[in-house]
């Protein structure tokens, strides 16, 4: 055989390999922090059996809620989808900021005044800023895969929140995210970072006096039976990015690609509607279960945040990211 019917028919081999190679089943893990009742896990859940049915099986993933209960919950769970120990994880974007600080921008307190003002953001410009800045951190972000959260308010146990002043000295719960320490910091209160996993029993036990997050979050995670008020500030926005590890992601072959980031959009669409109705619906709800709520005095929380809150982390994310989020929310600070 002729030197060039060698190489001809190795590369005739090596791209049937490659068809080969294609019809490979892939089996894959994707994380999330919350429940298995949660406003995530279902429609997760629902994602990727659509796309193992579409794609004949060729790929194929189990969700694990509450992140598997690994040790270090969300850190350790982004620690291993950048190693390729996990697949696939849903993380808001404080918590991202670990590995991609400009993620924490999607958190900028009192930025966004809408749902919809989000998700036109992060699907747009800002989102693909985010993207670019994930795959230097060997992360692959799904640019319509921001699920929905909800505007975060405050629970207390044993007082009620009218006032910035009303949170000097507080124990507030706070996730592991640098903004937030930087919030409540500002604030007058003394942010503790406890994973989600193991708040209610902190909330129980006095640990902390309060704690922020959605509604859905109160819902879900049962924390109406430790918190008594809740009051409304809608101080930050928050969602969880449905991410890839990279070189899993590129591996995989094009076909399979496009159907994931196909059900992905569809999926993640009608969880957002979903938890937008949820949130609205539960002021009712828990208010029944004997939660008091009111509505906070924002004002007071915004001057004490002052224009140098947002001057520094203007200066931490940078004037093209920080350009792109006014762009989209109008001038801050």
């Amino acid at each position: 055989m002729k030197r060039r019917d060698v190489v001809l028919a190795g590369a005739g081999l090596a791209l049937a390999g490659c068809a080969t190679r294609s019809d490979v089943v892939r089996e894959a893990k994707q994380f999330h922090n919350q429940p298995a009742q949660s406003h995530q896990h279902q429609f997760l859940t629902d994602l990727w059996s659509q796309v193992a049915q579409e794609t004949g099986g060729r790929l194929r993933v189990e969700v694990f809620p509450q992140n598997n209960n690994v040790p270090g919950s969300d850190p350790q769970a982004l620690d291993m989808l950048a190693s390729g120990e996990i697949q696939f994880f849903t993380v808001m974007g404080g918590i991202l900021g670990r590995k991609v600080p400009v993620a924490e921008i999607q958190g900028v307190p009192f930025a966004f005044t809408s749902h919809q003002q989000v998700h036109v953001a992060n699907d747009g410009k800002l989102g693909e800023y985010l993207g670019r800045a994930c795959l230097a951190a060997g992360i692959y972000r799904f640019q319509h895969g921001l699920l929905e959260n909800g505007f975060r308010q405050i629970s207390m146990v044993d007082k009620p929140i009218r006032t910035a002043d009303d949170l000097r000295g507080v124990k507030m719960r706070v996730p592991d995210g640098q903004m937030f320490r930087d919030v409540f910091t500002a604030l007058e209160a003394q942010p503790v970072t406890i994973n989600i996993r193991e708040l209610y029993q902190a909330l129980k036990e006095r640990r902390v006096d309060g704690q922020e997050n959605p509604l859905v979050i109160l819902e879900v995670n049962k924390l109406y039976d430790v918190t008594r008020y809740v009051s409304i500030t809608n101080h930050m926005w928050s969602g969880f990015n449905l991410l890839a590890n990279l070189r899993f992601w590129n591996a995989l072959p094009e076909d399979i690609q496009e159907i994931v980031k196909r059900n992905v959009q569809k999926y993640v669409a009608a969880q957002r509607a979903y938890t937008d109705n949820l949130n609205r619906q539960l002021g009712e709800k828990l208010a029944a279960r004997g939660l008091i709520f009111n509505d906070a005095d924002v004002a007071s929380f915004r001057a004490k945040l002052g224009g140098g809150f947002y001057q520094r982390w203007k200066n931490e994310f940078g004037a093209a990211a920080w350009s792109l989020l006014e762009a989209e929310v109008g001038k801050l600070g």
